[in-house]
């Protein structure tokens, strides 16, 4: 089977792409990341790209508006052949056009159970869910529309909340279950395991 073709928008560390780094360099996922895009110059994703030899591609997005930052972005995904794109700390809204033409072949991770919690970044959710004070949290990987953190749903995993947590542990919880998340979510969509009807996302059975 051929290895499908994925894309990486980020503006952070990037630190749930280094997962997937691994899995594909240890020959447990049948995948590529053909090029690493960020609208930082200085986001370590790009450095941690740049390690593995994978291309990396830094998008200034000074000057420009949102339709033309995103149409330089769909240009060099289109030239690399991108099947799967993915937003690892992605701080950038996608334009309508965006969206559209990648109809659910985008995902994003958020660090809650959606809808719970969405909207927020990074520790400020974690706060959120803490000052709330619910029993468990978790992330969700979601494919990508027109709003923030509401498309549709396709893996969750969740992690009991402890007593005496906070924001640094139950980020570090959170994110270990991220990357397993991420993992699931790419080999799934490779199998073609995926299908959207509506908000819902049906995970088909393996025909294998």
């Amino acid at each position: 089977m051929a290895k499908i073709r994925l894309g990486v928008l980020a503006s952070t560390r990037g630190t749930d792409m280094q997962t997937i780094i691994d899995e594909i360099e240890a020959g447990r996922l049948e995948a590529e990341i053909s090029v690493v895009i960020s609208n930082k110059k200085d986001a370590y994703a790009l450095e941690r790209a740049r390690k593995h030899g994978i291309e990396a591609v830094f998008v200034d997005a000074k000057d420009k508006s949102r339709e033309e930052f995103d149409k330089e972005v769909m240009g060099i995904l289109k030239e690399k052949n991108v099947e799967l794109i993915l937003l690892i700390g992605y701080m950038r809204i996608l334009s309508s056009e965006f969206v559209n033409e990648y109809e659910n072949r985008i995902m994003n991770v958020h660090p809650s159970l959606l809808p719970a919690f969405g909207g927020g970044m990074d520790k400020d959710v974690h706060q959120a869910i803490l000052d709330y004070g619910v029993k468990v949290t978790g992330c969700t990987i979601h494919f990508v529309d027109e709003s923030v953190d509401e498309g549709p749903i396709v893996v969750q995993r969740v992690i009991q909340i402890a007593e005496d947590e906070t924001v640094d542990s139950l980020k570090d919880k959170v994110q270990d279950a991220e990357k397993k998340a991420f993992i699931d979510a790419i080999k799934l969509f490779a199998a073609g395991r995926l299908k959207v009807e509506g908000r819902r996302v049906r995970i088909l059975e393996n025909e294998n």
